[in-house]
């Protein structure tokens, strides 16, 4: 097991040096001066000022060396400042991560609640009735973008019915208004990016319970009399859903950085849009700390999935 962590852990100091110096060294390559974007426009702009501000940021350095000095303050905590503003990035960061945090754990969860019944049932009832009109179902979902799903949901549950007093836009945090007025106000967009999701672990799921209930054992279980719930929840799921947990794993990492076009049509405070904000002023210390941040919790999650594999299937655990 030492030997196991000690990998997982190589492997998540290695990608993320990996993401973090590509980031860092494409993000030197646009067009443009940063000195722009750190001086506000009725700031005068002499030598002695840009001067300065190049020292200071170490704007006059090989990329490789102002990677480094950011790797090294990085290190230790320190992501660096807002070059607008001057506020930390790290605390950028913990203000806006709940926001994005919470819509893909909750569009995660819609996603697999409605997933695993369907697929099971779609695996179990393969080419009847309830198969065709899940993989129907599955087709639409993969088909409708997320925005499109995100502006459909706003004009029939807010503009035409007012279900439940939805808001279209806007976020309430937990500790201002409570926990009720805050799931009203992220379930929309959760919704709409779990669409995607949803149909695909369907989808997956479904064709692994296919496989698996053609397999000798789930036949020798059927042949003792076993009940279909018991033989489909203790013999069939189990082993299809590895691939599953693999594609949920990959997935939430795909929800934290890609909720950009979600959280500007819902008006969300979230790292999404604070990371468009910051690719559009080409303030970079802002888009390395959430890249970072982001790959950070891509691997950590995916490090998490294989330990469950072992918890799943014991073969795994004996290799």
């Amino acid at each position: 097991m030492l030997k196991v962590l000690l990998a997982r852990l190589g492997r998540l100091i290695v990608t993320l040096l990996a993401v973090s110096f590509l980031t860092f060294a494409l993000g030197a390559s646009l067009p443009g001066d940063p000195i722009n974007s750190i001086l506000p426009p009725e700031s005068p702009r002499d030598a002695a000022t840009i001067s300065r501000l190049t020292d200071e940021f170490n704007l006059d350095q090989p990329v490789l060396v102002r990677y480094g000095y950011w790797l090294k303050d990085a290190v230790r905590g320190d992501l660096g400042f807002s070059y607008i503003g001057g506020q930390p990035v790290g605390d950028i960061i913990k203000d806006r991560v709940p926001v994005t945090g919470e819509l893909a754990i909750l569009a995660t969860l819609i996603a697999i609640s409605v997933a695993v019944p369907f697929g099971i049932i779609g695996g179990y009832k393969e080419g009847q009735g309830v198969d065709k009109i899940s993989s129907a179902g599955v087709q639409i979902g993969l088909s409708v973008p997320s925005f499109i799903a995100g502006i459909f949901l706003i004009w029939l549950l807010t503009v035409k019915t007012g279900f439940l007093g939805l808001p279209s836009t806007g976020w309430n945090r937990i500790s201002d208004k409570g926990i009720w007025a805050n799931l009203k106000s992220a379930i929309l967009p959760a919704v709409a990016l779990s669409l995607s999701p949803m149909a695909f672990y369907t989808r997956l799921l479904r064709s692994d319970m296919i496989g698996t209930l053609k397999e000798d054992y789930v036949l020798s279980a059927r042949a003792k009399g076993l009940s279909s719930s018991y033989i489909l929840g203790r013999h069939a799921l189990r082993p299809s859903s590895l691939s599953l947990i693999t594609i949920i794993g990959i997935q939430i990492g795909i929800l934290l950085g890609g909720t950009v076009v979600i959280e500007q049509i819902f008006a969300l405070p979230g790292l999404g849009s604070r990371l468009l904000k910051g690719i559009n002023d080409r303030d970079l210390q802002i888009v390395q700390g959430i890249v970072v941040f982001i790959a950070f919790v891509y691997v950590l999650v995916n490090t998490l999935v294989d330990f469950i594999y072992m918890a799943i299937d014991p073969r795994i655990r004996k290799r």
